[in-house]
């Protein structure tokens, strides 16, 4: 379940992601976007998310209009004198919030000469109302003061349809009878006049001012002269005194000099020190300058490059860590199978093992009534088998008693060579045997046969049988008397006693 919650939120993530990347705009400067719908947003300048299907985006231009606004016929003065005015207007739709919802509503959509037509007709409204409250050589020596009260008449109007007025320039006037060429007469002549008496006026102070002049400039002439030769005498005088003077400062600058060139050696000198010393401190400043530049610029590529690797180590951990809950899911689904399927197999097993219990207890009672009458049968056999054994046995038991002594002799001399290979067979394992000194053969060979004698001893102490008695009283036996009775059994006896 978590995992499918992880999907779910992982498919929910991606829709948003890419709701927001089909709804991001960004409105340039000049354009001004309108979002309307679940809500109403003006963006100028900057970006915004429109809701993809819920929200519409219309676009309305900021950019300068030009208008050329004309007079179509002729329209009468203060002065009841027709005219004709031609003018130039800069327009644009206004940035105020109010103004621009006006514009939206009325220009949304529209093309520039749509615009351009709505808005001539006011103009030029407006610019008749001003032309017939203003006379006529008012309006043409002073353009700008008409261009204004057209301007201030027309922008409540403007304002009305989300406009605004940039610049207003009056290109021309023209009337019906020439009146305005005739104020350009009038003024030339007048013009002319004031210009004739003005140079009749400025040539008479010049006629005035030139003889003046010459008077003023002979009497300067003659001054001038006079100081001039007064002047060169004491020049001459002075020319000598300063000779004197300057061969005795001749004489100091040359004792000088050498004084302050030796000076200036010294302060050469010393100043190269200082600049030596200097430029090597700077050197040094922009060594150092230098390795903290080149330690930061490390720092800083190692730093992009640790985030860089961080990054993508982030990257690779979540595609691992979704891989692993896919991974994950697919197996708990299969486990999930599996289990079901380990369900119904093991409901028919424990079917097929109660069929094959019924099976095997009827298979058990037919094999059990078998088993009886075969155990019947062969106690019936082992019975008979016991008894003839016991019956053998008691045959052997009374042949024994009847040999005795040589019975027993008899046994013990058939297993004695079994006993002795028992006894040598660890030899037969060694690979090798190196003896050194004399006698190490009859050394060996007395150890099997002492082996050989502790297992008559055991006899001896374990069952109370004496071996060499016994073997003793046998021999004695066959050579003197057969009537004497075995010592060694007697002796036997008594030690078990």
């Amino acid at each position: 379940m978590p995992g499918i919650w992880s999907i779910v939120l992982g498919c929910v993530a991606g829709i948003v992601v890419l709701l927001m990347i089909l709804g991001y705009v960004k409105a340039p400067p000049d354009q001004a976007y309108i979002i309307s719908g679940l809500r109403k947003k003006i963006v100028i300048g900057r970006a915004s998310i429109r809701i993809p299907f819920l929200e519409r985006l219309d676009k309305l231009s900021l950019k300068m209009i030009s208008v050329d606004v004309k007079t179509g016929s002729f329209v009468p003065t203060a002065e009841y004198i027709n005219i004709t005015v031609d003018a130039a207007v800069k327009i644009k739709i206004s940035t105020d919030p109010k103004r621009l919802t006006i514009a939206a509503e009325n220009f949304l959509n529209k093309n520039e000469a749509y615009i351009v037509a709505a808005v001539q007709d006011v103009l030029e409204g407006n610019m008749r109302e001003i032309i017939g409250q203003m006379r006529l050589e008012e309006m043409v020596t002073n353009r700008k003061s008409f261009a204004e009260k057209v301007q201030e008449n027309a922008v409540p109007d403007l304002s009305r349809m989300g406009l605004e007025i940039i610049s207003f320039n009056v290109q021309s006037f023209s009337d019906q009878n020439g009146v305005i060429n005739d104020l350009g007469i009038d003024n030339i002549s007048q013009i002319k006049k004031k210009a004739a008496i003005a140079k009749a006026e400025a040539e008479k102070e010049i006629a005035k001012a030139q003889a003046q002049a010459s008077k003023e400039a002979n009497d300067a002439k003659v001054e001038a002269e006079t100081q001039i030769a007064i002047r060169q005498n004491d020049l001459r005088i002075k020319e000598a005194e300063l000779k004197q003077l300057s061969d005795i400062k001749q004489a100091e600058a040359d004792a000088a000099y050498s004084i302050q060139k030796e000076e200036q050696r010294r302060t050469i000198e010393v100043n190269t020190v200082d600049a030596n010393i200097a430029r090597q401190e700077r050197e040094a400043i922009l060594k150092a300058k230098d390795v903290e530049v080149t330690e930061r610029t490390l720092e800083a590529t190692v730093k992009k490059r640790a985030e860089a690797d961080l990054f993508d180590r982030q990257k690779k951990a979540e595609a691992d860590l979704y891989e692993r809950q896919k991974r994950a899911e697919a197996e708990l689904i299969e486990t999930q199978k599996q289990t079901e399927a380990m369900k119904l197999k093991a409901e028919a097993d424990r079917f097929a093992r109660e069929q094959a219990a019924e099976a095997e207890r009827y298979a058990k009672d037919q094999e059990a009534e078998a088993i009886r009458s075969v155990g019947l049968a062969d106690a019936d056999a082992i019975r008979a088998r016991s008894l003839a054994e016991a019956e053998g046995i008691d045959r052997k038991a009374e042949a024994m008693r009847k040999y005795g002594e040589a019975a027993v002799l008899e046994m013990y001399f058939k297993a004695l060579p079994d006993i002795a290979k028992s006894v040598a067979a660890p030899l037969s394992q060694v690979d090798r045997i190196t003896m050194y000194g004399e006698g190490n053969t009859a050394k060996l060979v007395e150890d099997i046969v002492r082996g050989t004698t502790q297992i008559s001893d055991g006899l001896t102490e374990g069952m109370g049988i004496d071996l060499k008695a016994l073997l003793a009283g046998f021999l004695g036996g066959k050579l003197g008397s057969a009537q004497t009775p075995p010592p060694a059994i007697e002796s036997a006896e008594e030690k078990k006693s």
